[in-house]
């Protein structure tokens, strides 16, 4: 459920959010693609006017930590002018947005070097256009989930229902790490699209899922150029291609 004002209306934050991607991210990646990067990119926006402060895509051709994420966080704390959020013909100003007073915007959800990147950063929110499972599925890129699954999801001990039987745990089952946190509230599109039909009903639920399905769609392209590449033999920095 939304919880403050930048979130109170999940129409108009999709809108915002969709158009990011696709007039300000997608036109990034698309260059960063044809070097050898990878297809992830993210904005830090304003909570106040929903406004674009940073945008950044991945460079992993220069460097295997510079994932959209880090990029775009390490371009938030360099970055020195910021537009006012609520005033565009106001001069920039220099002083930089605390993390609280901003949205994270995520086109793939976040991997572990990311998670800890945002959590680390004091953004206590983010939003993501792409599932892990649409990385692996549908972009071919499977690590986000093999790595918290290897490293980070530790098998839970094994306990006894009382009838002398050891009872197992369906690990598969678990999530790959919580959602809703002490440090952060992470929700996909799909999320938004849920509770614009919770607020305003199935037909304009439907008009966003579809719009969220064009805007994806855009991201067809994007990965054959990709992939096409790292078939190629493009360099690139990252050991995981």
């Amino acid at each position: 459920m939304a919880s403050s004002a930048y979130d109170a209306d999940p129409v108009a934050l999709l809108k915002v959010l969709l158009a990011t991607v696709e007039a300000d991210i997608i036109p990034l990646t698309s260059k960063g693609v044809s070097s050898g990067s990878k297809l992830f990119g993210a904005a830090i926006l304003s909570k106040a006017g929903l406004v674009p402060l940073t945008v950044s895509t991945n460079n992993e051709v220069a460097s295997p930590l510079l994932h959209g994420e880090i990029n775009c966080i390490q371009q938030f704390f360099a970055q020195t002018s910021f537009p006012d959020p609520l005033d565009a013909s106001k001069p920039a100003s220099s002083q930089r947005p605390n993390p609280r007073d901003c949205v994270f915007l995520a086109t793939h959800e976040p991997c572990s070097l990311c998670l800890s990147g945002i959590t680390w950063s004091g953004f206590d929110n983010f939003f993501y256009l792409f599932t892990y499972e649409d990385s692996r599925d549908l972009f071919s890129i499977p690590y986000d989930i093999e790595i918290l699954q290897e490293v980070f999801r530790v098998p839970a001990v094994l306990t006894s229902s009382g009838s002398g039987e050891t009872d197992g745990e369906d690990l598969e089952a678990r999530q790959l790490y919580n959602r809703r946190n002490k440090f952060f509230t992470a929700r996909s599109f799909e999320d938004l699209v849920r509770e614009i039909s919770e607020k305003r009903g199935g037909v304009e639920a439907t008009k966003w899922s579809d719009e969220v399905k064009r805007v994806k769609a855009l991201y067809n392209e994007l990965s054959d150029t990709y992939q096409k590449g790292i078939k190629g033999g493009t360099e690139s920095a990252s050991f995981w291609k």
